[in-house]
């Protein structure tokens, strides 16, 4: 695909700002969950196992729906396109199960049932407005669409961090409100502006079932072409995704028990170390994804991971919470690139506008899979070697990840993809 007018671009962005604000608007209430929801759970609970179960249930709902949501929208026809249709349905759902969050707080069975519910319908619509990015914008274009989009989705925890401090206290009602307002009138405003039936995917779906008279794999179907494809970039890439979700994770996860272990950190000091490098990620993600789309994808990601396990090595080198906070600020500006063009590069492997909804479904299957494994692995590392060498195991492993991105780039140079990477 390539820019055929002078108008692309202008609607490239147009699109890339109302994908934005849905999924700024979803992450918005995912943040505040997040941060939230756990104190709610402990007014009932004891137990910091039962809770963190009940709060990872969302991960462990998302790697079975997402997938299957995304490839339902893949194969859904209608006037008003794949997606829309689910957005439509399932966004105002989520807003009111969100907002009833703190209302049921008092009864725990109430409490984990809209806890459920909520997490079902949210994770069913989150890779279909991911997916309208690439419907409407072409592949050598969506690297800095995605860039638009990570950023509005990074600025979310500061949104969450501000609800907490200024009013979870006084107005524990209100502060879950402002998020589902956010989420339907975004919904509003892409509904009133998006028809993702006048994508250019969605007409070349139509185009493609026309002439093979064959609507769009399944989920089964899909995972075994990409299992069974001899050319193993798909399959390479998605173990990246896992990998390096798993470093990702891990940097994240332990960063506080680090601090206040090798530090001498308070928690509260401690848990502020990853600050700064979140400022970092979101000053980086718009350059690295012009950087991408000019010298390639697959270059810059491994330049980029390579960039994050320097950091973390130096971090550990240092060991002094200036150093930590410097190599977290280096590493997450290198994983920008990974967190930007990964799932670019998944779509752009897709071998049809098709299944593009799937493929978003099975990164984020990947991501989430890293994000639960990396931690519990390199955690493991860290009862066997100490603290002082967490920040150091995160590099090995997301070196790992790079081996994987490297080899990507050496099949994809024997046999050159059709689209940009």
């Amino acid at each position: 695909m390539t820019t055929t007018s002078g108008t692309q671009p202008a609607r490239t962005g147009r699109i890339t700002f109302f994908v934005a604000l849905a999924v700024f608007a979803q992450e918005s209430t995912w943040n505040l969950y997040d941060s939230q929801v756990p104190p709610l759970l402990r007014e009932h609970l004891g137990s910091a196992a039962l809770i963190g179960l009940l709060m990872g249930m969302d991960n462990v709902l998302g790697i079975f729906i997402q997938p299957w949501m995304g490839n339902r929208s893949d194969r859904t026809r209608t006037s008003w396109g794949r997606r829309m249709p689910y957005l439509l349905a399932g966004m105002p759902v989520a807003a009111l199960l969100f907002l009833l969050i703190p209302h049921v707080a008092g009864t725990l069975p109430l409490l984990i049932l809209v806890m459920f519910g909520y997490a079902l319908v949210a994770n069913s619509f989150k890779p279909i407005a991911e997916s309208l990015l690439p419907d409407f914008v072409p592949p050598e274009r969506r690297s800095r669409a995605n860039a638009v989009v990570k950023i509005a989705s990074s600025l979310t925890v500061l949104v969450a961090a501000l609800i907490s401090i200024f009013l979870i206290d006084t107005h524990p009602k209100l502060s879950f409100a402002i998020p589902a307002v956010l989420m339907v009138v975004s919904l509003a405003v892409l509904a009133a502006n998006v028809r993702d039936s006048r994508s250019p995917a969605y007409r070349a779906a139509l185009d493609e079932e026309r002439e093979q008279a064959a609507p769009a794999a399944r989920v089964r179907d899909t995972v075994l072409d990409i299992v069974r494809d001899r050319d193993r970039s798909r399959v390479l890439l998605m173990l990246s995704i896992l990998l390096f979700g798993g470093a990702w994770a891990a940097s994240r996860a332990l960063i506080t028990p680090y601090g206040m272990e090798v530090l001498g950190l308070s928690r509260g000091e401690a848990g502020g170390l990853t600050l700064p490098s979140g400022v970092a990620f979101i000053v980086a993600a718009y350059p690295v994804a012009r950087l991408a789309e000019r010298f390639g994808r697959l270059r810059v990601m491994t330049a980029g991971m390579t960039v994050f396990a320097a950091g973390t090595a130096f971090a550990t080198v240092v060991g002094t919470p200036a150093g930590v906070v410097a190599g977290l600020c280096v590493a997450s500006a290198g994983a920008s690139s990974f967190l930007v063009n990964a799932v670019v590069v998944l779509w752009n492997l897709a071998p049809s506008d098709r299944v593009v909804g799937t493929y978003t479904g099975l990164y984020t299957v990947g991501w989430v899979s890293g994000g639960f494994l990396g931690p519990a692995l390199v955690g493991g590392l860290v009862d066997l070697t100490g603290w002082p060498l967490l920040l150091l195991h995160v590099a090995i492993v997301a070196l790992l990840a790079v081996l994987a991105v490297v080899r990507v780039s050496a099949l994809q140079r024997r046999t050159p993809a059709s689209r940009a990477l």
